[in-house]
């Protein structure tokens, strides 16, 4: 069998419809009706599937859907190619998160040594608190051109903290004072992240919540690679991990400010 060298784009199909002809289906679900003039349906369908030359006809059509974006003659890359993606923390969330982004195109590895701060990801993942302080120094990547992204599981909840990739972006402290000023149990809730608290007897994630987590985490680090738009990098999703739903909050940075002169 010939190898085509045209190929419908992923997401593209041709349906043939009953008594009314072939029609494109896009990939946000519109249909097109097709008009084949004198190219018959299964000579263009074949086309597309086995390749080999073709008539005039059939060649100026199979141009005009190249031309609307519909047919490509190199296979798309997938959407994390030529990066790499730092996944750490613990293995219930790294296992499936590393298969997502291996499968998107990225190189994984466990390691912090960073040697393109561009096309490097930093993931952390914690299937518990995140201990105060163990996110400081990860906090300085965007600076540095680094894209960092993290989640951790307070009981029976997760929360997926915005992708930061650049100066000015959410960071992990932010979160944190964002989430403080937001609650009247300021106080319970700092103690609780500094570990003064009984064990966590909670489940935590299961399977499904754990390939939930982590194809959330991997559509923020595609849209990283694509560019990640500000509303990736502001908003901060809560999974519930009882029966899975998702909630966004919206979340900005903090700014600096001076420190506070006690004397007076």
């Amino acid at each position: 069998m010939l190898v085509a060298t045209v190929r419908l784009t992923p997401g593209v199909v041709l349906v043939t419809v009953p008594q009314r002809g072939l029609a494109v289906r896009t990939p946000d679900g519109r249909f097109l009706r097709v008009n084949t003039g004198t190219v018959g349906e299964k000579e263009l369908l074949s086309h597309f599937t086995d390749g080999g030359p073709g008539n005039p006809q059939l060649l100026a059509l199979a141009r005009a859907f190249e031309e609307a974006g519909y047919t490509t003659r190199t296979p798309a890359p997938a959407p994390l190619d030529g990066r790499t993606v730092v996944v750490l923390g613990d293995p219930e969330l790294t296992g499936p998160l590393t298969r997502c982004v291996r499968d998107a195109g990225a190189t994984v590895r466990s390691d912090f040594r960073i040697e393109d701060p561009h096309r490097t990801a930093v993931v952390w993942c914690l299937n518990r608190p995140a201990a105060e302080g163990i996110w400081e120094e990860a906090d300085e990547l965007p600076r540095r051109g680094t894209a960092w992204l993290r989640c951790h599981r307070e009981g029976a909840h997760a929360w997926l903290e915005p992708l930061a990739c650049a100066p000015g972006d959410v960071t992990s402290a932010h979160v944190r004072l964002r989430r403080l000023a937001a609650t009247p149990a300021h106080r319970e809730l700092s103690a609780y992240w500094a570990g003064h608290a009984t064990p966590d007897e909670a489940p935590g994630h299961s399977q499904a919540a754990a390939a939930l987590t982590a194809a959330l985490l991997t559509g923020d680090l595609i849209a990283w690679a694509d560019g990640a738009s500000l509303p990736v990098r502001r908003r901060l999703r809560r999974i519930d991990l009882r029966d899975l739903t998702v909630t966004e909050h919206p979340v900005l940075p903090v700014p600096r400010v001076a420190p506070l002169d006690l004397r007076r």
